[in-house]
This record gives C-alpha cells, sequence and structure tokens, in this order.
C-alpha cells in the first residue's frame, strides 16, 4: 500500500534533506496521531501542496504533533499542460461531487461558475463558506489521492468573467452534447502534443455547465470569446462526471499516465 499523506503548510519542506527531522503540527498532525494512529516506525508521506514531498518514518508521535525522519525528500514539477475546471454551480452538491473526483483523477485548478442556469447561489457570507467549502473538498481529494499539489480553487466568475478567461486561456473547451469535433480532435489540432517541454507550460480550460445544461447564449457568447465545443462520447452525462470523464480522456492523450 502507499503511504498515507498529511499536508504541511507551503513552503516549509524547503531545505530537508535524508536525515532531516520534520514536526508536522496542528490538525494534520492530530488526524494522523488520533484517527490514522499512526505510531514511530511506520512510513509516512508529508507534502507541502506546491509539489514538495518527503518521505519518511514516524520518529514520535506526540499529542499535537508528529515527528517524521526524511528518507527522500523530492519536488514533482507541475504538468506541462494544465487542466483547469470550469464547473458550473449544481444542485445536490453535484459540483462538490464533480470536483472532488476530478481532484482525484488529476485536475489543476477549478473555477467555479455562476451559470445562467445554475440553481445554487453563491452570494454574501455564503459564497465565502462555499468557495471554502470547495478548497477543503478539493484538498481531501488530493490526499486521497497521495498528490504532491493540491489544486487551487480559484475565484467565482460569471459569464462576463468566463468569456474574459476564455479569450485568454491557450485553449477553452466548451463540454457540449451538440459539439461536431470529439475532445480528442480538438486537444491534437490545437497543437498541444507537439511541445511538452517544462518552457511551453499551457491551460486548457475545460467548461462544464449546470445540471439543466448551459443556455445557448452562454454558448455563443463564450464561442465568440474563442471558445471551442467539444464532444466526448455519444451519451450525455451529468454535470458532475464530465469534467472528471474528461480529465481522463485528456490525461491519456497528454501521456500524463504513462
Amino acid at each position: 500500500m502507499s503511504n498515507p499523506v498529511f499536508f504541511a503548510p507551503a513552503g516549509s519542506l524547503g531545505g530537508l534533506v535524508p536525515g532531516s527531522v520534520f514536526v508536522l503540527e496542528g490538525p494534520e498532525a492530530r488526524h494522523a496521531v488520533t484517527v490514522k494512529r499512526l505510531s514511530a516506525g511506520e512510513p509516512v508521506d508529508i507534502s507541502d501542496g506546491e509539489g514538495a514531498r518527503l518521505t519518511g518514518r514516524v520518529s514520535e508521535a506526540g499529542q499535537g504533533s508528529l515527528s517524521v525522519v526524511a528518507e527522500e525528500v523530492a519536488f514533482e514539477e507541475r504538468p506541462a499542460v494544465r487542466l483547469v475546471l470550469v464547473q458550473a454551480l449544481a444542485k445536490g452538491d453535484r459540483d462538490e461531487l464533480a470536483i472532488e473526483t476530478a481532484t482525484e483523477l488529476g485536475i489543476d485548478a477549478v473555477i467555479p461558475w455562476q451559470a445562467e442556469r445554475s440553481i445554487v447561489r453563491w452570494k454574501g457570507d455564503r459564497a465565502a463558506k462555499a468557495h471554502a467549502k470547495w478548497q477543503s473538498v478539493v484538498t481531501a481529494a488530493a490526499k486521497q489521492a497521495r498528490r504532491a499539489w493540491i489544486p487551487e480553487v480559484r475565484d467565482l466568475v460569471d459569464t462576463t468573467a468566463l468569456a474574459k478567461a476564455a479569450a485568454a486561456a491557450d485553449l477553452a473547451v466548451i463540454l457540449h452534447e451538440d459539439a461536431k469535433n470529439s475532445l480528442r480532435s480538438v486537444i491534437e489540432e490545437a497543437g498541444f502534443l507537439s511541445n511538452s517541454g517544462p518552457d511551453a507550460a499551457r491551460e486548457v480550460l475545460l467548461i462544464v455547465g449546470p445540471e439543466g445544461g448551459m443556455a445557448p447564449r452562454e454558448v455563443t457568447r463564450l464561442s465568440d470569446a474563442g471558445a471551442v465545443t467539444a464532444l466526448l462520447g455519444h451519451h450525455v452525462l451529468r454535470s458532475s462526471t464530465a469534467g472528471p470523464a474528461a480529465v481522463v480522456l485528456l490525461s491519456d492523450i497528454l501521456g500524463r499516465w504513462r
């Protein structure tokens, strides 16, 4: 089995080498000790959520801290092509299910979208709480998947802001059942397979509508901004399924799972 992963504050693993002792404190340490019941000698991974990962063994498990002796300290680079899920707010927590699954599968960032047909509305205090909840969902899913990077949950956008993001993106894709071209052909046509070096870092926005689907004028507005429509397959997928399905397909196309 793979080692359990716990997250330390961003940047806190800098300068560590094999043999260094790192002390994890706070809620993550309490979870490791009281819930996971880790004890001296057990293997564990500590990540800072920004690519750094320490692999080691517990040397001491206190009530509010966990001491780990590093056996290996490594850094995982971000993928050259980063996948950003634009998830419309959806009813019944389907949006949270979408971002949770997409995180486990490898999404690099999430953008919540207040679409025209979104029944759920983020307003006032609820907006801040909902955003924090999404970040919590994504962080937990990243831990479950043993990821070294925690996807960022960006600010809520409306369609006007999303159109601007689509215009600025390297590629913006609307996952839509009426599209004529497949997602694979769209990615290939855009030239994303020709250069995978670190200097070619680019982002692909994957835009998913709410349960009721996107309003036609939203599709038109995003298309006018440069987004292209793409088809995932012959079946019409739910809002909670489309994004993760696209991540699976693109992970294979882009060679992430080799």
